[in-house]
């Protein structure tokens, strides 16, 4: 009787459900209550985004990454961390030695294992980070971003792990970030690498999205999968992970050996997850991220976007509209235009060199679609609107992409001047530490216990000096009370925004991301001065808005002038607020 182990994903659960993660009191009051369960001889811990979240509201990710990993380790329960390759752990490309440095960090904070990918399945950024994993000490787990095209084939998947397996990973990970990896073919991916490489452990890390999870978790067991990623309740299902009881009950009945579930430690575990909702945590959460969707099939999208599209529809849906009511055409109501925008996605998606639609490169993806809608619907035509960090990947600046360009976007590129990149991604961004090293030395500050504070202001550079400043802290105060009073307002109404009583006739701008507002950056967009009277165009830049991943421009959807503004210099805004009114 073959034994499968379990890996709680509690750093994804949370990620995949909402904004924010739990903060280090939170994780320590709940890590005993995961040992307790019994059942888990993994658990993710940190990674992705987690430790630019907690400078975002204001905590030091050293002290949370160190306390939650002690108390787990010290059970005999592995710990594991999400690594974005060239991006390390944010959302754009880090210099070679802060990614170095990285690794002896974090093994010296506890960490494990570092499940390394790249959105691009670029091999060339993710072999070094195998090499200096394995240098640290560390478990280097190389890993796949499965989705499904004509490109990204069992076949294809098959030759990148061997590749991988080559370069001297430990392990193999099937990273299916939107859960539309099919399972017959996910376990012949499977079952190819553990016949070649018996010792090499292989786990699946599959999201419930559009509903095939728990079939491919069945099919990898069968095809001899040593790891699966699950869940707990009440973050389980919907966009996130299947929950660990489910997985257990369902490989138990097909002859598999689990480890037993304390059911009373899972209940306490589900109650404190429960009480940090509450706390706070579930004012950044979506409610639709708790279903699942079939949709998501077609287009290929990751599941926790849902909640990030459907605010980006929002803001578009009545400019949309506006223009096909112009052109004497049928308005769409937000389900067809949801529908619509899932279809421009999968259209777009092979002309932009089909890459596996993972963060960042999703966004990339559902950016461009999205555009595109607007655009096609005041009768422009596609691709009017592409952002710079899309252009970058576009042009290979981030890696290969995996398929081929549409001749329609090369020439576009080449009419505006722009060169394609053929080198190793790195070479784009030399060395930095010297430099972070000799500011640190001028204000004063202590480089940190094995160079960890070093680590977070190079890996973080702007959140890290508003964390030392404290600007962190009173800006995530400002935007917690802003995500209450919404809360309680959308409760209380189910109405239109008030502020249309206040504009007749007049459309919002919304903002873009959830951030500070930047009245003046240079983008590509014509930059247009936020002033009433002022006279925009559709696509001019309003402003831009300073995000944890960067910084993203907010633009016009609409010919008119601005009749109102709402926010000014520094203000922090939520996804889908107004900003100003235009008629």
């Amino acid at each position: 009787m073959r034994e499968i182990k379990f890996n709680l994903v509690y750093r994804d659960m949370w990620q995949s459900s909402g904004k924010y993660v739990p903060r280090k009191d939170q994780l320590e009051k709940v890590a005993p209550a995961i040992v307790e369960m019994g059942c888990f001889a993994r658990v993710e811990t940190n990674g992705g985004a987690s430790e630019q979240v907690n400078l975002l509201y204001g905590e030091n990710p050293n002290d949370s990454v160190r306390t939650f990993t002690k108390i787990l380790k010290d059970a005999g329960i592995q710990t594991q961390m999400l690594d974005r390759g060239l991006n390390g752990i944010r959302m754009n490309p880090v210099p070679a030695d802060v990614r170095r440095l990285m690794y002896q960090v974090k093994k010296a904070q506890g960490v494990d294992i570092a499940r390394i990918f790249c959105g691009l399945n670029d091999t060339r950024n993710i072999i070094p980070s195998i090499l200096w994993a394995k240098s640290a000490g560390m478990i280097a787990q190389a890993t796949m971003c499965i989705t499904h095209s004509e490109i990204h084939t069992a076949d294809y998947y098959i030759r990148m792990a061997e590749e991988l397996i080559a370069a001297g990973a430990d392990e193999i990970c099937l990273k299916d970030m939107a859960g539309i990896g099919r399972p017959v073919t996910l376990g012949k991916i499977v079952r190819t690498i553990k016949t070649a490489h018996p010792d090499i452990p292989v786990e699946y890390h599959g999201h419930t999205g559009p509903g095939f999870s728990v079939a491919s978790m069945l099919e990898v067991a069968q095809a001899g999968v040593d790891y699966l990623d699950v869940a707990v309740d009440p973050l389980a299902w919907g966009m996130v992970h299947p929950d660990v009881i489910t997985i257990a009950a369902m490989l138990r009945d097909a002859g598999f050996k689990t480890p037993e579930i304390n059911m009373k430690a899972y209940m306490k575990v589900r109650q404190l997850t429960q009480s940090f909702i509450d706390e706070f945590l579930g004012y950044f959460m979506d409610e639709r991220n708790k279903l699942n969707n079939s949709l998501l099939v077609g287009c290929g999208l990751p599941g926790g976007m849902m909640g990030s599209m459907m605010a980006d529809l929002k803001g578009v849906h009545s400019a949309i509209n506006t223009h096909l009511k112009n052109a004497g055409k049928a308005e769409l109501s937000e389900d067809e235009l949801l529908v619509q925008l899932f279809n421009e996605t999968a259209y777009v998606w092979s002309r932009l060199g089909t890459p596996p639609l993972v963060t960042p490169f999703s966004q990339y993806v559902k950016n461009v679609a999205l555009m595109n809608i607007l655009t096609m619907s005041k009768g422009g035509s596609r691709y009017e609107m592409i952002d710079k960090n899309t252009w970058d990947m576009i042009l290979g600046k981030a890696g290969k992409l995996p398929g081929s360009l549409d001749p329609e976007i090369i020439a576009l590129a080449k009419a505006k001047g722009y060169e394609f990149f053929e080198g190793n991604p790195q070479d784009n961004y030399p060395d930095a530490l010297p430099q972070y090293i000799q500011e640190m030395e001028t204000l004063g500050w202590d480089r940190g216990e094995d160079d960890e504070e070093l680590f977070n202001f190079a890996m973080f550079d702007r959140q890290y000096r508003d964390f030392k400043s404290g600007e962190a802290k009173k800006r995530f105060n400002q935007e917690l009370e802003v995500a209450i009073a919404e809360k309680a307002r959308t409760r209380r109404l189910e109405i239109p925004n008030l502020m249309v009583l206040k504009y007749p006739n007049a459309e919002p701008i919304v903002a873009s991301a959830s951030g500070q507002i930047i009245w003046e950056v240079d983008f590509e967009y014509r930059s247009v001065a936020p002033a009433i009277g002022s006279v925009v165009r559709c696509g001019d830049q309003i402003c831009a808005i300073q995000t944890r991943f960067g910084i993203e421009p907010t633009v016009s959807l609409l010919d008119g002038k601005i009749v109102g503004i709402e926010k000014q210099q520094g203000d922090y805004v939520q996804k889908g607020e107004a900003i100003a009114y235009v008629k």
